[in-house]
């Protein structure tokens, strides 16, 4: 991202100087585009305050900043999926979540279409009526990426995964964004990528896992514990094993609201 190594984005983040620029009006949650700037470098950055969380009836209340780290740190150990560098510290508003901004392309993802025009290859996820009564289908892009996004979304128990967080940068990466809906104990998982519901994993996804609860017994578990009660720890590993032990991506549950609403 921006030609920078990893560990250089996020010192960025971590110890730059944030400056407020403006306010994402779409967000339900504060959310505050920023410039942060260290050593003479800067990049625009995302800036949350936790004093600016929307309250949630099944969530605690100052936490969502706290889960879109802990999401961050699991993507980065299992790297099934790239959310960009995100950091808890404070700021003009407080202490909040930081990440660095993601330019996007034009490329669409997931996206709305007539049934006709489905891309080859791309997954459909359901299928619905426009206002004018004419079928449509909500479809993704079957990018690799794309595809591992949908296994740690299954690992994070991520209740919101729109359309809209899910871009593809100017560098050619897909990134997945918002993550504070993430990482309850109990099951929650709501997204618009069902497209590979049921299918085997892919082995190098199953590698990945292993890897991941691995590190959930050293630095990473340690990690989490900052962010997470030890139920919503103890609920990742299980969510893991239980992927590795059906070597299936999940299926959507009858008796839950699968999708996210809006979807996008």
């Amino acid at each position: 991202m921006y030609g920078w190594q990893a560990s250089e984005a996020l010192q960025l983040v971590t110890d730059g100087a944030l400056e407020i620029e403006g306010r994402l009006l779409d967000a339900s949650n504060v959310t505050l585009y920023c410039t942060v700037q260290l050593n003479g470098v800067s990049a625009p950055a995302v800036y949350k305050p936790v004093r600016g969380e929307r309250p949630l009836w099944d969530f605690p209340e100052g936490t969502l900043a706290g889960r879109e780290v802990a999401s961050y740190l699991l993507a980065c150990s299992a790297e099934l999926s790239t959310i960009p560098p995100t950091v808890l510290r404070d700021g003009p508003l407080g202490e909040g979540m930081v990440q660095l901004w993601v330019d996007t392309s034009e490329a669409e993802l997931v996206d709305v279409l007539d049934p006709d025009e489905v891309p080859p290859g791309w997954r459909t996820v359901l299928h619905a009526y426009d206002r004018g009564g004419s079928p449509v289908v909500v479809a993704h892009s079957d990018h690799p990426q794309v595809r591992d996004m949908a296994v740690l979304d299954a690992v994070l128990n991520n209740a919101d995964r729109k359309g809209r967080h899910v871009v593809q940068g100017t560098d050619g990466k897909v990134y997945g964004l918002d993550h504070g809906i993430c990482l309850h104990a109990e099951p929650k998982l709501r997204t618009v990528l069902w497209g590979w519901a049921g299918e085997d994993l892919p082995a190098d996804a199953v590698e990945k896992l292993r890897k991941l609860l691995a590190d959930l017994d050293g630095t990473l578990g340690e990690q989490l514990t900052a962010h997470l009660t030890a139920a919503e720890v103890e609920a990742v590993r299980s969510r893991a094993g239980a992927l590795i032990g059906e070597g299936a991506f999940p299926l959507p549950v009858d008796d839950a609201r699968a999708v996210p609403w809006p979807l996008f």
